[in-house]
């Protein structure tokens, strides 16, 4: 994951409009203070990393740019002492300005984010800050308004699959169509997870096909669940329960994925509007009842009696 991080920005494989925009901030000097938010591993760090990496040179980096994470202390006392003294020394000989970064600026405390917002006013002129978070809601408003603010998406597939390509062939995996279009489906727009489950299956297996990156993240097979499916609907409860049972010891499956999973599954099968909207609500109480903390088994049989339920009534109607 880290050895193939974008280092410049036209490295970076999307959000092209936020690039775009951020490249012409830089170009005219005129860069304001950054908010980047938005779920993991869809480039956010990698783009202040590249700004910083355009900005100065390897040399002033360090007197340049102050980086702090999460794992480092950003109570409001580093607010007040370092953050502080930072931000207030000029630039001697050259002029510009430095760059704070802020990385998971949510997990900041609302005292340290407040003693921030002063301090990003007062010293405006010299230094730039840029946040970086994953939910904007834990930013204080105060901060969100001191700043121009990004979302980065998701990134789509026709994104992923290039990247993605690139690494395969500079790394030398084997990796089939099916395990490509696998690792896009479960790392739902999240680069490092693609990157980190194509490495641990390279590992595992060898070879990076559809099975071995389900096996490898411990999801279910489409065609297990497309058998559970068809035990659930066509079996009776006892079989249908005892294989699905089996299935579940066997693979180490949890419920909650298999249900998730399923839902695909219910909205291709070909049942009566009414019927499935009543077996979609079956599965909500279900999946809200495992969140709770439930017993499985229990949870299991309501799941197979919902379906039983469905198929009787489908009979009927027929």
């Amino acid at each position: 994951v880290e050895k193939y991080r974008p280092q410049t920005l036209s490295e970076l494989v999307s959000h092209r409009d936020i690039l775009s925009t951020v490249q012409r901030f830089i170009s005219e000097d005129r860069l304001p203070h950054l908010l980047l938010y938005g779920p993991p591993g869809t480039g956010k760090t990698s783009t202040i990393l590249a700004c910083a990496r355009q900005l100065y040179r390897d040399k002033e980096f360090g007197s340049m740019v102050l980086e702090l994470n999460a794992s480092d202390d950003r109570g409001i006392d580093i607010v007040r002492g370092p953050i502080l003294s930072f931000a207030s020394t000029r630039t001697i000989f050259k002029k510009g300005f430095k760059l704070v970064i802020l990385d998971e600026a949510d997990a900041m405390t609302q005292d340290a984010q407040n003693a921030l917002r002063r301090v990003i006013e007062k010293f405006t002129e010299n230094t730039r800050f840029c946040l970086i978070c994953n939910y904007l809601s834990k930013i204080i408003p105060a901060l969100q308004s001191r700043c121009t603010r990004f979302r980065f998406g998701p990134l789509t597939p026709e994104l992923m699959v290039p990247r993605l390509q690139h690494v395969i062939q500079e790394e030398g995996v084997d990796v089939t169509e099916d395990g490509m279009k696998a690792l896009v489906t479960l790392s739902s727009g999240d680069m490092r997870r693609a990157l980190n489950i194509l490495q641990s299956t390279s590992m595992a297996f060898g070879k990076v096909t559809e099975e071995n990156v389900y096996t490898c993240t411990g999801h279910p097979l489409k065609s297990d669940i497309a058998n559970i499916l068809d035990w659930m609907l066509n079996q009776d409860f006892s079989t249908a329960y005892r294989k699905i049972t089996q299935l579940k010891t066997l693979k180490g499956l949890a419920l909650q994925d298999i249900l998730t999973e399923i839902h695909l599954f219910v909205h291709r099968v070909d049942f009566p509007p009414s019927i499935r909207i009543q077996l979609l609500i079956k599965m909500a109480d279900i999946e809200y009842r495992l969140a709770a903390g439930t017993s499985e088994k229990i949870q299991l049989s309501s799941l197979i009696a919902a379906f039983q339920v469905t198929r009787d009534l489908v009979v009927a109607e027929a």
